[in-house]
């Protein structure tokens, strides 16, 4: 476990973009909007200044003229950089996106954070402090609710089914795991975004975080999880207004997809088969994190994990037929750094 003390910055600088923020060892801080720009007025905008050696980079993803002039005049005032994509490519290109314009102002490493997530500067600085250190290692910090409940201290990946789930908690999984991060408050470096080509844009929206921790670790790296560096996420601000524990359609639809997608491009045809021989059952355990009391409601967060199933079943029968794209994961368990 990585223990280092958190490193202060000064806190009296005015909330604007300084000329001399990121250059060599800046953070370049990511934040990708689609729709949510009450979210990031009411999360990045209200934060204290995030010191000397950040630099906020905001990707959005076109949603409606009103939102883009919204978000345009929110990066205005506050001095953040703005990437204004033409439509909506999803979260890893957009990331993508994000990543090249913070490389441009000399950023040396690259933080993604959720628009419904915040990290205080002093987390920032560490965070970029020991990616700076350590440039192989992918880190996140620990990460908790308005209430102060963890709600992320590290994750895995069923290797045998493709289960994920908490690793603090018993996984469901038979068989070996395999740790990945959270791309809600994820550091990579400038250097690693290199080796890896950045996120899969494949992905359109979830896993993606699944995926590049997968190849991190293909490719050398580590993970490291900082327990003692705390970022505040309420899951689901960016899906809209739901009811319960209900999760939007596009959580159940590209969820369901993108399990198969990160089989297809990264098992070997007999992990892919028992992935996809298994599906039904854990599409529905996907299906049910909304809970049942949804399906009373509308079949529509059915339907959404039924598509998503198929559309995920037809890729990775294409990649069953031409074999996986890249190397299958290993039978092992891949320790998680602390």
């Amino acid at each position: 476990m990585t223990d280092t003390a958190p490193v202060s910055p000064e806190s009296t600088e005015a909330p604007r973009a300084a000329a001399d923020r990121g250059g060599p060892g800046g953070l370049g801080l990511v934040v990708v909007n689609y729709g949510s720009s009450a979210l990031l007025r009411r999360n990045l905008a209200a934060a204290a200044a995030l010191g000397p050696h950040v630099r906020v980079v905001v990707v959005d993803n076109h949603s409606t003229d009103a939102e883009r002039a919204a978000v345009t005049a929110l990066a205005a005032e506050r001095g953040w950089d703005l990437v204004a994509l033409p439509d909506n490519r999803g979260f890893g290109a957009a990331s993508n996106a994000g990543f090249a314009r913070a490389r441009e102002l000399g950023c040396a490493t690259f933080c993604c954070l959720n628009p419904d997530a915040s990290a205080t500067p002093e987390v920032l600085e560490e965070l970029r402090r020991a990616s700076l250190a350590d440039p192989l290692a992918v880190l996140a910090p620990r990460i908790v609710d308005s209430s102060g409940t963890t709600v992320f201290a590290g994750s895995t990946l069923g290797l045998r089914d493709g289960r994920t789930g908490a690793r603090h908690s018993p996984t469901r999984s038979r068989g070996p795991v395999e740790d990945w991060l959270t791309g809600a408050c994820l550091v990579v470096s400038a250097e690693m975004a290199d080796r890896l080509g950045g996120y899969d844009e494949g992905y359109f929206l979830y896993w993606e975080d699944v995926d590049l921790s997968h190849r991190a670790l293909a490719a050398g790296g580590s993970l490291v999880v900082r327990s003692d560096l705390v970022a505040v996420h309420d899951e689901g601000g960016t899906q809209g207004e739901r009811e319960g524990d209900a999760k939007s359609d596009l959580y159940y639809r590209y969820n369901c997809r993108n399990r198969l997608v990160f089989a297809a491009r990264n098992l070997s045809r007999r992990q892919l088969l028992g992935w996809l021989l298994r599906t039904p059952w854990v599409s529905w355990e996907i299906l049910l994190r909304g809970g049942r009391r949804q399906l009373v409601h509308s079949p529509r967060p059915l339907l959404a994990a039924v598509r998503g199933s198929l559309e995920g079943a037809g890729i990775a029968l294409v990649a069953l037929v031409r074999g996986p794209s890249s190397q299958p994961v290993g039978g092992r368990r891949t320790p998680l750094r602390r």
